[in-house]
């Protein structure tokens, strides 16, 4: 057949369109907004507007202060920072190390803070979203301490940035904040935020002074979840997710993160050699602006004495008005579908990745691997494991067999976990092409996104 080339100027401007369009690149819905035409995922825009929002978020721990750095698209996707998809530094210690000088705590921040601008495009600093979220460290501290701390690095955001710093931007998080955070990075991370309850994952997040369990519950158990204990946060949390309205079963148990029971295992002893510290160690151990003389007994650790003092000092027999109970009191949720698959995050992670039964950034583990490495730990002398275990920080080797006796300990005794139960511990998870970590920092980024008039409230809590 012989091709006619037309000859009606309607048939000509026909082809030019075409030509123009099938000329034109290839443009992401993800990346524009503007007045378009949609054409099979292709958009016409008279006015190209690149719309992509950072938000910088401060994590001040109780060991460290770190920031991060995420860039999303108007659909809350993430976008690259370079090679990555966030943007991370750390500084050691926390600011709770500065108790009795707020100023220096806040100086410290300055090279993170200078870090993270040089990230955000000039321009979009003004509406890029700048929050500090202290956690169970600076809780701890006595009196106006934290205040203060917290007081020095508004007034040093004020003065020295030039991101939106709202006036409730530096704050004290509570638990239950820093656990549904949590909850809403990993599931945002797993792509199961807008899903039923019941395809939702749980999370464990065990901190330096404080641990925490989220997990989505049905609407029937947050209708009857009993009050909890004098001064004790609320169980539930309510939110809206993509559409979804969840109810979100959440606890943080504070002075049980895995420093923080360190010393009160230590404490047991009152001064005698602990079972949970390897032969021939001796130290000072320092926490909270406290100091503890502690040494492991000449015979060694003992792994079944050590266990015994997990116990202890978790108060498993505390009263309880509830039909099911954690520890010291504390309901349980109900342990519905919802924590059925359990991502458990930070101090399980890191010694157990560098003991090596866990791999980087995440890998499917049961209690019982803890429980191992915890009697192969307490049956070596110090000396031993610096051998046996050239991949552990120095300052955390002596610790190898009360960490690890602790976490096993909490896992089975504390949350009622079985031992064989497959988990997931974490430090981070794929999504797309990058691994981003599993901590409340990108959830509470996801909210202060989202809040924005643009996003049209994608999250919020009820």
């Amino acid at each position: 057949m012989n091709w006619v080339w037309p000859k009606t100027k309607s048939m000509s401007f026909l082809l030019l369109i075409t030509f123009l369009l099938f000329s034109l690149p290839k443009l992401s819905s993800s990346q524009y907004v503007g007045n378009s035409i949609l054409l099979n995922h292709r958009k016409i825009l008279p006015n190209q507007e690149l719309l992509t929002s950072y938000a910088v978020i401060f994590d001040a721990g109780s060991s460290g202060s770190r920031v991060h750095v995420f860039n999303f698209d108007q659909n809350l996707d993430l976008l690259h920072i370079g090679n990555d998809l966030e943007f991370t530094k750390k500084i050691k210690p926390g600011l709770s190390s500065y108790a009795d000088k707020p100023e220096k705590a806040a100086e410290s921040l300055i090279p993170l803070l200078e870090e993270a601008e040089d990230v955000v495009p000039e321009e979009l600093h003004p509406k890029t979203p700048l929050k500090l979220g202290a956690t169970a460290g600076l809780r701890l501290l006595d009196g106006d301490a934290a205040e203060k701390i917290l007081q020095a690095v508004r007034e040093m955001f004020r003065n020295r940035s030039s991101l939106s710093v709202q006036p409730d931007a530096v704050s004290v998080i509570d638990g239950t904040q820093e656990g549904s955070y949590l909850w809403v990075t990993v599931n945002y991370l797993l792509g199961k935020l807008g899903k039923k309850f019941t395809k939702t994952v749980g999370v464990i997040d065990l901190g330096g002074a404080s641990v925490q369990m989220a997990y989505a519950v049905s609407r029937n158990t947050a209708k009857n979840a009993p009050k909890p204990p004098q001064g004790e946060d609320p169980y539930m949390k309510k939110l809206v997710l993509k559409g979804k309205k969840y109810d979100l079963y959440v606890h943080s148990y504070l002075r049980y993160g895995n420093d923080a029971a360190r010393v009160k295992i230590f404490k047991t002893t009152d001064g005698a050699a602990s079972p949970c510290l390897l032969a021939g160690y001796e130290d000072i151990y320092r926490y909270s602006g406290e100091s503890y003389n502690i040494y492991g007994p000449t015979s060694g650790a003992n792994f079944n004495e050590c266990r015994d003092l997990a116990l202890q000092i978790l108060r498993l027999n505390e009263p309880c008005s509830h039909e099911n109970c954690t520890f010291g009191g504390i309901w349980d949720g109900g342990k519905g579908s919802g924590q059925k698959n359990l991502v458990v995050t930070s101090a399980f992670y890191y010694r157990s990745s560098e003991v090596g039964f866990v791999t980087p950034p995440n890998s499917k583990n049961r209690p019982l691997d803890f429980e191992t490495a915890a009697k192969q730990a307490c049956s070596l002398t110090f000396e031993e494991a610096k051998s046996t275990f050239p991949n552990v920080e120095k300052d955390k080797l002596p610790f190898v067999c009360v960490d690890f006796t602790y976490q096993y300990t909490l896992l089975v005794d504390g949350f009622g976990l079985d031992p064989e139960q497959e988990i997931t511990v974490a430090e981070g998870i794929e999504y797309q092409d990058a691994i981003v970590e599993t901590a409340w920092p990108l959830g509470t980024a996801i909210e202060a996104i989202s809040s924005l008039p643009k996003f049209n409230r994608l999250m919020y809590f009820i």
